[in-house]
């Protein structure tokens, strides 16, 4: 129980200190921005390539490169708001969010 009390007296002391420094230091912003960037250009550049491999091996009606380059455009995006939920949430004072 001494343990739940720390834990949660630690997290409310985090919340408190995030509230009263309201800016985002720049570097941890521009971090941010980079980790978005790469988050959704991997998963968008590795499936223009899958589908141009699939679309050149094989013979199919489907175009494959486009198929896999909206697929990898949503997952980057969503990958993407992941990392920016949980930096969010880590600014915010709640590093386990």
């Amino acid at each position: 129980m001494n343990n739940f009390l720390k834990n949660v007296e630690s997290q409310e002391q985090r919340k408190l200190k995030a509230k009263k420094e309201k800016q985002i230091p720049f570097w941890k912003m521009v971090g941010t921005f980079g980790i978005v960037g790469w988050a959704i250009s991997v998963p968008t550049i590795a499936g223009i390539a899958l589908g141009r491999w699939i679309d050149t091996c094989h013979s199919s009606p489907r175009s494959w490169t486009l198929i896999l380059l909206i697929t990898g455009v949503f997952m980057g995006c969503w990958n993407a708001w992941y990392w920016v939920s949980k930096e969010s949430n880590h600014f915010n004072g709640d590093p386990h969010e």
